[in-house]
């Protein structure tokens, strides 16, 4: 395979002169007309099967001597455990199973890579270990009723911190992991019921683990250090109110990077001196700016800042206090690796990129000469990027004013005549955000001629605590007229046809799907909802109780609040639905189980509408095997080219 090279030009310069305070309220209305349809004589439909056999590599590790990376990578449909030199060169694949592999981290003396696995999707994991040059695997935790993951290891190799998770549990607590006897023992005991803890970092000399203890709604949280050996927590970022502190690494001399909306409510990077509490800012930004790694020697560090869903990776050089931003083009940049994604020698950073017409790769960037080699190739020779509709970054105002950010992909060759389909694909969370990466479903329906859009409706992340906040017991209400007056972006934009709107999502994004075709019938003429939530009442009944916690935090406490409930569950409004619905769902949903999904089929079918179901079996909260994403897409294309676009 042929490497690339790519050269970047770094702008050097103090981090406040390079970057003024910006943020949301900078944003301009698109005027709908400025939307144009490109010609490509040589466009086509993309297969579907193009898009699936584009795999994907994730969760990157550096071996302690630095010559080899472990990474996850779908390339034979699986989600398994490969490593390859640290040139990109002799790939290997060292776990040949049905279920993925994932978090992958080497043991300090590099004869062991720890990971973590569930069954079928379930999300309760198990710690794993395999040799690094391949063999036997030994499950280290064997615990079918509570999941284990984000394994770290102590500097000396004796443990393993750990998060832990009992299946009827809420709450997760941080645990240290004995490499040699397996035995697990917890240093937190979480009292409350809606907060989790998140292992990041141990301290050099291995006595302290750092950890961010959580709430569950992600309004709050504190950075703690733990004392490894008593379970002693110490907070380091204590504070009144909600505040939002999460720590991403800690220097050899105890400074900790951390992401913080102490600033006005919105996210910005920040050095925290362990010992005095002492907040050091790094950034002075409206977007979202997110703590990376430091440097082995703690000299420097990486941090990130998503400007409308589009992430940009800047290297910071701790005592000059200057940025430099790395030159990849618009779209997701940002550094990877467990524990760190700079090599242990300081002299490299893994970094991940994808945008909108090419999948996610791995490349290596090297700070001395300021350049990056691909590490991997994920896309087919069919996937020429020329032939993949790009995404176009727009603004509109919806009903009250509010300003929505939202991604269009716009079929090529379109006339400018009112007649073509749109399709809304509302994203997941909702706390979540629509970003500019490699997606599958517009890829295959912009191909196809329709148009899509997809926006970050109030109640997204991205864009400050307050917008995050705006949908609170409102489900259903502001945010699904932001989904809406999107359409109107796109009729009013000349291409769109009012009367052929499909909307189609998963998970969060399936229940705006469900809610929109019963609360507002006669705006969409089809629709396709994956694991989507219908009634708020029976989810509570049966998903994971971290979720149940997460629910409260949108719409209240079931009891007092249950109009609220009522009022965002699908299931109240579905019998009015008048358009023609597509539901897929995994069996081993623990988020959204089939119950859900059997709610509306059962439904829509009592009263005569025209409904179609497909569980697929061993698939959790979205499908991990390569043939039932084929399968699905393949399925909702199907579902809208005979009821939207075909449609008399």
């Amino acid at each position: 395979m042929r490497t690339y090279v790519l050269r970047f030009f770094l702008c050097l310069s103090s981090f406040a002169a390079a970057q003024s305070v910006s943020g949301p309220s900078q944003r301009v209305v698109t005027p709908p007309q400025t939307l144009v349809s490109q010609s490509n004589p040589d466009a086509r439909p993309i297969p579907i099967a193009d898009l699936f056999f584009s795999h994907r590599s994730l969760d990157p590790a550096w071996s302690p001597d630095g010559k080899q990376v472990a990474y996850t990578s779908n390339v034979t449909g699986r989600f398994n455990l490969w490593k390859m030199n640290s040139d990109g060169t002799s790939a290997v694949q060292l776990m040949q199973s049905e279920e993925g592999q994932d978090g992958a981290v080497w043991s300090p003396d590099g004869k062991w890579i720890v990971y973590i696995q569930d069954s079928g999707g379930n999300e309760i994991y198990d710690v794993h270990a395999v040799p690094s040059d391949g063999g036997e695997v030994i499950n280290l935790t064997n615990t079918p009723d509570i999941s284990e993951s984000n394994p770290m290891f102590s500097p000396d190799g004796g443990r393993l911190a750990i998060d832990v998770k009992s299946k009827n549990s809420a709450v997760a607590d941080v645990a240290v992991l004995d490499w040699h006897t397996h035995q697990i023992r917890k240093l937190t005991n979480e009292i409350s019921h809606d907060h989790l803890w998140q292992v990041f970092a141990w301290s050099t000399d291995g006595k302290q683990i750092f950890a961010n203890r959580v709430k569950e709604s992600y309004t709050d949280s504190d950075v703690y250090s733990i004392d490894a050996a008593t379970g002693v927590a110490r907070n380091l970022t204590a504070h009144t109110g909600d505040l939002v502190q999460m720590g991403s690494s800690v220097s050899p001399d105890g400074k900790v990077l951390l992401s913080s909306n102490a600033k006005g409510g919105f996210q910005n990077v920040a050095l925290l001196d362990s010992t005095s509490g002492k907040l050091d800012w790094v950034t002075d930004t409206q977007w979202e700016a997110s703590a990376g790694h430091f440097s082995p020697d703690g000299r420097s560090f990486t941090y990130t800042v998503n400007e409308d869903g589009r992430t940009t990776l800047f290297w910071h050089d701790a005592s000059r206090k200057t940025s430099e931003k790395l030159s990849f083009p618009e779209g997701l940049t940002t550094d990877t690796g467990t524990p760190n994604s700079f090599s242990p020698d300081g002299k490299q950073i893994l970094v991940l990129h994808e945008d909108g017409q090419r999948p996610s790769d791995l490349w290596l960037y090297d700070v001395a000469r300021q350049s990056a080699r691909q590490l991997t190739h994920s896309a087919l020779a069919s996937l020429n990027p020329s032939a993949i509709p790009p995404s176009q970054l727009v603004h509109y105002k919806s009903f009250d004013g509010t300003m929505i950010s939202a991604y269009v992909w716009m079929p090529f060759n379109l006339k400018r005549d009112g007649t073509n389909p749109v399709i809304v694909i509302p994203h997941g969370g909702p706390t979540g955000q629509t970003i500019d990466n490699f997606n599958s479903t517009p890829a295959a329906f912009a191909s196809r001629g329709y148009i899509c859009v997809s926006p970050n409706v109030r109640g997204s992340t991205g864009y400050g605590m307050v917008f995050q906040k705006a949908n609170y017991k409102d489900l259903g209400g502001g945010d699904l007229q932001d989904e809406i007056y999107a359409t109107k972006f796109l009729v009013d934009s000349g291409y769109g046809d009012s009367k052929k709107v499909g909307i189609t999502g998963h998970s969060y994004g399936g229940y705006v799907t469900l809610l929109a075709v019963g609360k507002t019938p006669n705006v969409w003429a089809a629709a396709a909802s994956e694991f989507g939530i219908v009634d708020w009442r029976s989810l509570m009944k049966h998903t994971d109780p971290r979720l149940q916690e997460y629910v409260k935090s949108l719409l209240g406490d079931p009891v007092a609040d249950q109009k609220v409930y009522e009022q965002a569950s699908p299931l109240t409004y579905l019998r009015n639905t008048k358009a023609p619905l597509l539901v897929l769902q995994g069996e081993n949903d623990r988020r959204v189980p089939k119950e859900e999904a059997q709610q509306v089929v059962d439904t829509l079918t009592s009263v005569g509408k025209t409904v179609s179901v497909h569980f697929y079996p061993q698939e959790g909260h979205g499908y991990q095997k390569r043939e039932n994403e084929i399968d699905a897409l393949t399925r909702i294309v199907d579902w809208f080219d005979k009821y939207l676009k075909n449609a008399k």
